[in-house]
């Protein structure tokens, strides 16, 4: 039987949903105002001030120009590179790591998680570390952008504590038939662990996408740029002129704001469109990773 609220408590249920939609507010109108500028018209928007709530007039101009560019394009396929291999070496090595780290068994398990936990407090610094890539042939290769950050500590702390609670009878059962590590960690540990494998692709894929700052530093080609340093020139260094060629500069000028604002829909939506399809595994994932059985 349901028993009927008192007064207090609807008051506190309205205030928690007010203040909800305000905090989701807050979080969507800065996608709905990009959205809303990269298809208004391109002279209602200069002088237009103020928020805005729909698309000021209507026009595809800028999409056109953003999706005909070639650096658009070759900056999607070199990041769709860094997403597939770079996820792939990422969530591997972390498994093999993990694994190791979170065996009963091994005797230097203590020793080599203080070591993992010290590299969170600590690191060697961004000339140091370019002075390392650059002694192994690094500089100016995609693997720069994937070998460096092939293991994220806070990853493979979640990813241990995921393994460590799976029983360790399941390894003790497979041993004794004469399972390897590898058989117990593919056949066994692997397929009991695909909620925390789902958020490691998505932290991973995610960091891989909005990764900008490596390409910067480690890069000179740019046929190897990935769309997020493409990006960045267009939003920091206000060049779009390689979008517009075929416009005069006027017209180039006017619609430059709506270049960057479609820019800006480009880069974002596709990782937007991925999202909630791993969603269901996040939560789970990450409340398994964080609290040990």
């Amino acid at each position: 039987m349901l028993q009927k609220r008192t007064r207090p408590e609807k008051v506190f249920t309205v205030f928690n949903v007010l203040i909800l939609l305000l905090v989701s507010f807050i979080t969507l109108y800065p996608m709905l105002y990009v959205l809303f500028a990269s298809v208004s018209d391109p002279v209602r928007l200069i002088r237009s001030k103020g928020i805005l709530f729909h698309p000021l007039g209507f026009t595809t101009m800028a999409y056109k120009l953003v999706l005909n560019n070639r650096s658009i394009l070759t900056g999607y396929l070199n990041t769709i590179f860094l997403i597939t291999v770079g996820t792939l070496c990422n969530v591997s090595v972390t498994a093999l790591a993990a694994y190791v780290l979170s065996r009963q068994r091994y005797m230097l398990k203590r020793f080599f998680n203080l070591i993992v936990v010290i590299t969170m407090l600590f690191n060697g610094g961004l000339i140091p570390t370019y002075l390392v890539i650059k002694s192994y042939g690094l500089i100016d290769s995609r693997w720069a952008l994937i070998l460096p950050g092939l293991v994220t500590t806070y990853n493979l702390m979640i990813m241990r504590t995921s393994f460590e609670s799976i029983p360790f009878s399941l390894e003790e059962s497979a041993k004794i038939d004469g399972a390897s590590d590898f058989t117990v960690l593919i056949r066994i540990i692997l397929p009991l662990s695909k909620a925390i494998i789902a958020v490691m692709v998505l932290f991973y894929g995610v960091g891989h996408w909005n990764s900008w700052f490596n390409a910067a530093i480690y890069l000179d080609d740019r046929a190897k740029y990935p769309l997020q340093l493409i990006l960045r020139e267009i939003l920091i260094s206000n060049d779009v002129s390689a979008m517009g060629n075929e416009l005069g500069a006027n017209d180039q000028e006017m619609i430059s704001e709506n270049i960057k604002y479609a820019t800006i829909a480009v880069a974002t939506l596709p990782i937007m469109c991925v999202y909630p399809f791993i969603q269901k595994y996040f939560v789970t994932g990450v409340m398994i990773g964080s609290v040990k059985g």
